[in-house]
């Protein structure tokens, strides 16, 4: 009996920045689920994880760029076997596209270059009869996935995590959350935000499943105090708005004139390098705070081992984008770092103030400065913290746990 395929498709495979759907795939294929993967555009540049080795899915590439004459092929054969799906399918394109006259040419069209990805992804799904599509962000995975069920009468379903629900144009989302068999959350505050916004399309079938992270590759570490030199405030994270680095550079700049003696790592890359180290230059910490940029996850998991606190202080950009849990923050609080984060999102579905971590309003440079020292002066409160983290993890954040919850959702369809 030929094995069940489920078909995963994603924005870019593989991606530093979503470590969360490596560790998923891994996970799921430890439980013996087949994997499928399809990137919708081509490999990221820069590191990539060490694990993506450990992956047994094949990986076709979508980007019709780089990829466009055996897209080409595949949509005519997908044409000749469904006509008729073919063209209304590629008339409701044509009609997203229409929608929008006045955005630049390349966002208007996407619709239509999304079709055509979707139109050689159907071609392979036949072929290869894929049981089932999963889509992760109900963005140009999300659409690409509903023109392919459309195209061939495979079912799909799809995770949604942050920017995809909280940025989306609401009519855009609507029929890609309302043709899912599934629509699965990473996060209870994600999964009441579509509850309530989008409740006549997510009707009986909305589910959340955290990300999973996996333990063993993370052991906790019980003392992070350095034994050399300043101690050291961690970050990692995408220089964008919603981490709110730039509070974490202010509150370092606090901490400082109150004589306070540390060093600052952020790791990670992105469209505010200038601005923040500008703001760095501007406080003069040219010497505190490293812009460290993207690093391997090896060099990452060696600097939690470093790190005496952890800190994020995410915020809700000015887009409305927003995190759910970050994944490093379910990585530090593993590695036994204890940490300081907001109350944005589902981040207290991870860490109640005081209990596993200290939690500060967004924004607020002050709150955060106090929060870090309270942590680097009092190795007794990083201690309970980390433990308390750490607990709660195991029993709720375990990427089996996640895993075993995925499988048996993806099993009925």
């Amino acid at each position: 009996m030929t094995k069940r395929v489920v078909g995963y498709v994603v924005k870019s495979w593989p991606r530093l920045s979503e470590t969360f759907i490596l560790n998923e795939v891994l996970g799921l294929e430890r439980q013996g689920v087949s994997i499928r993967i399809f990137s919708v555009r081509d490999a990221d540049p820069g590191p990539v994880h060490s694990h993506v080795a450990l992956v047994q899915a094949q990986v076709t590439y979508l980007s019709l760029t780089s990829h466009w004459k055996p897209a080409l092929f595949a949509n005519i054969r997908s044409l000749r076997r469904e006509p008729r799906r073919y063209v209304q399918t590629l008339l409701a394109a044509v009609g997203k596209t229409l929608r929008h006259p006045r955005l630049a040419a390349r966002t208007r069209l996407a619709p239509l270059r999304h079709f055509l990805k979707a139109g050689y992804l159907a071609d392979v799904v036949v072929r290869e009869s894929c049981a089932l599509l999963h889509a992760h962000f109900a963005s140009s995975p999300g659409l690409v996935a509903l023109f392919t069920s459309r195209l061939t009468g495979v079912p799909y379903t799809l995770s949604a995590h942050a920017k995809d629900i909280y940025t989306s144009d609401p009519g855009d989302l609507r029929p890609k959350l309302r043709e899912a068999r599934a629509v699965i959350t990473c996060t209870e505050y994600n999964r009441r935000h579509l509850q309530a916004h989008y409740g006549l399309q997510c009707e009986g079938k909305l589910h959340c499943v955290y990300h999973g992270v996996d333990l063993s590759q993370f052991p906790f570490f019980g003392s992070h105090a350095s034994e050399q030199g300043a101690p050291l405030v961690l970050s990692v994270a995408r220089l964008v708005e919603k981490k709110g680095l730039e509070d974490l550079i202010a509150a370092a700049a606090l901490l400082r004139r109150r004589g306070r003696r540390f060093m600052v790592e952020i790791i990670g890359e992105g469209p505010l390098r200038s601005t923040l180290q500008a703001q760095v230059r501007a406080c003069g910490l040219e010497g505190v705070i490293a812009l460290a940029g993207a690093r391997s996850q090896e060099a990452v998991c060696l600097a939690y081992r470093r790190a005496s606190v952890f800190a994020l202080p995410c915020k809700v950009a000015g887009n409305g984008d927003r995190d759910g849990i970050p994944n490093v923050l379910l990585e530090a609080v593993a590695s036994g770092v204890p940490v300081v984060s907001t109350p944005v999102s589902g981040i207290p579905e991870l860490i109640e103030s005081g209990r596993q971590g200290l939690l500060v309003e967004p924004a607020q440079p002050v709150m955060l400065a106090d929060a870090l020292e309270r942590i680097l002066s009092s190795p007794e409160l990083s201690s309970r913290l980390a433990g308390a983290a750490r607990a709660r993890l195991e029993a709720h954040f375990s990427l089996d746990r996640s895993a075993a919850r995925l499988r048996t959702l993806f099993q009925h369809f």
